[in-house]
């Protein structure tokens, strides 16, 4: 059995890795990862903020079958996932960090559960390691009172102190020392799933990481358009995301930002440090990604919500140590969270689940390219906690809360946005990536629209559509293949 490394860091644009070609940042560790492995340039979170992006990376499914829609938005119980299939391969799936995974309500152990309580759960099948939630890093601010530091009760603005301490006091290098404390323990093939914080906000870096950059060589964000939809025009009312409006103020927050990433990348190059010198980097499988992007600025806006792409493209890098896996390659083909689950079954050698709506990436990790391979990606977004009416729906019938939503198509030259009360946007991205300039063809637009029905037509839940109850028995069609339900309860009959 190979190790397995999960790393996930937090709100983390794609654009922003220096092998990416970003012509600022810099992240000499995951460019060194990049270049020994496999970097998926062009992939994308399913949807955001948290707790739905993870939800989709740690099942495998689209947000219109995971259902989770926010933070705190029960996780369905009858849900497969990453631990749980490592689990049945033989791993004890370990956690440092958090998974913002809100409880199934029907599992819970009557209405005192505290996990009723809270966004910040645990992903069933995962152990602490050492939990630190999101919202309340406890343990770190106990550690570092510990250490004679001065720091704020409230979460956010502790973390806005990072500047003032070194880098070693940081959020991330608390999580990271307590991974490879915990890996030089280790004496049997192991799964981490490291859940680091930044570049989440508040925009503030550790250490010497917030003077790296200087704030006067920072570029502007990319300004709204002139055409906008209603829910674009909310979004920067919002007093939490609404972008700086000085200048300044924007290119600060820029430089911050870098800084930050550049101190995950530094982190991250620390656990791997740790890996070589236990002799365990050759004998590690590690993924690297996030669980959605960051607007900083562009379009006007800043964290994670809407449509935009910058909220939804993140980084993806693979280096899987086995023998005739690809090294030093680039992938421009469209690759989503939801791959993760079923390319780590792959990888410790179990089914894939029957639920799981990503494609294994194991073809490119191989040095190939399948034909069969998606032509677009595709993300959604549920604002019904945020722009709700006050007048209260008539329910069941008025499906008002289920219109506030939307689905994106994002293909090489176009994108596609439909909401869920039947208005719908389309960018011109061949003629301006910016996603400023309508694409004016109405044939384009229909060819657009007729694709995002066929998307969710095909991705529709299948747990039990596949069986056939009749001529005295129990039947699947297509048939499993020999042993699949044996190993794998999910995919029984």
């Amino acid at each position: 059995m190979t190790n397995i490394l999960l790393v996930t860091l937090d709100q983390f644009r794609g654009d922003c890795l220096s092998a990416a070609g970003h012509p600022i940042v810099r992240t000499p560790h995951l460019d060194r990862l990049a270049a020994e492995g496999v970097r998926f340039a062009r992939h994308y979170s399913q949807c955001a903020p948290c707790g739905p992006g993870r939800a989709s990376l740690y099942t495998g499914l689209y947000q219109m079958n995971h259902r989770v829609v926010a933070n705190g938005t029960p996780l369905d119980a009858r849900f497969d996932n990453i631990a749980l299939a490592a689990r049945r391969a033989g791993y004890e799936p370990t956690l440092f960090g958090y998974t913002d995974q809100s409880i199934d309500p029907r599992a819970a152990l009557g209405p005192s559960d505290p996990r009723l309580s809270t966004y910040e759960g645990l992903l069933p099948g995962l152990v602490e390691g050492h939990r630190l939630r999101s919202g309340h890093p406890d343990s770190w601010i106990a550690w570092l009172r510990a250490q004679g530091f001065t720091v704020p009760d409230e979460a956010d603005a502790a973390i806005a102190t990072e500047p003032e301490r070194d880098e070693a006091f940081s959020l991330s290098a608390f999580l990271a020392d307590r991974l490879i404390d915990w890996l030089g323990a280790q004496n049997r093939p192991w799964f981490a799933h490291l859940s680091q914080l930044r570049p989440h906000e508040p925009y503030a870096a550790a250490g010497r990481f917030a003077s790296m950059y200087d704030p006067a060589a920072m570029p502007l964000p990319i300004a709204p358009g002139g055409t906008r939809h209603w829910l674009h025009d909310g979004l920067m009312q919002h007093p939490r995301l609404a972008a700086p409006a000085d200048a300044g103020a924007a290119r600060r927050m820029i430089a911050q930002y870098f800084g930050m990433v550049s101190e995950a990348d530094h982190q991250f190059g620390r656990v791997r440090a740790a890996l070589e010198a236990l002799g365990q980097w050759d004998d590690t499988l590690v993924i690297v990604t996030s669980d959605h992007g960051e607007q900083l600025g562009d379009h006007g806006l800043i964290q994670k919500m809407g449509f935009f792409e910058a909220s939804y493209h993140i980084p993806a890098i693979v280096r899987d140590p086995r023998p005739g896996k690809a090294r030093g390659r680039v992938v421009t083909r469209f690759t989503e969270n939801v791959d993760w689950f079923p390319t780590l079954c792959e990888a410790m050698d179990i089914p894939v689940p029957v639920q799981c709506d990503g494609l294994p990436l194991t073809p490119f990790l191989d040095g190939g390219e399948p034909p069969w391979w998606r032509e677009a990606a595709h993300w959604e977004f549920d604002w019904r906690f945020g722009f709700i009416s006050d007048t209260p729906p008539a329910w069941p019938w008025d499906r008002r809360l289920e219109r506030q939503t939307l689905a994106v198509r994002r293909t090489e030259t176009a994108a596609y946005v439909h909401f869920g009360d039947g208005e719908a946007l389309a960018f011109d991205l061949a003629a301006d990536p910016t996603w400023r300039t309508p694409l004016a063809d109405p044939a384009a637009r229909l060819r657009e629209a007729e694709a995002m029905l066929a998307w969710r037509a095909q991705h529709l839940d299948r747990t039990l559509t596949g069986l056939l109850m009749q001529d005295g028995g129990t039947g699947r069609w297509p048939p499993l293949p020999e042993g699949w339900a044996a190993r794998d309860p999910s995919n029984a009959a």
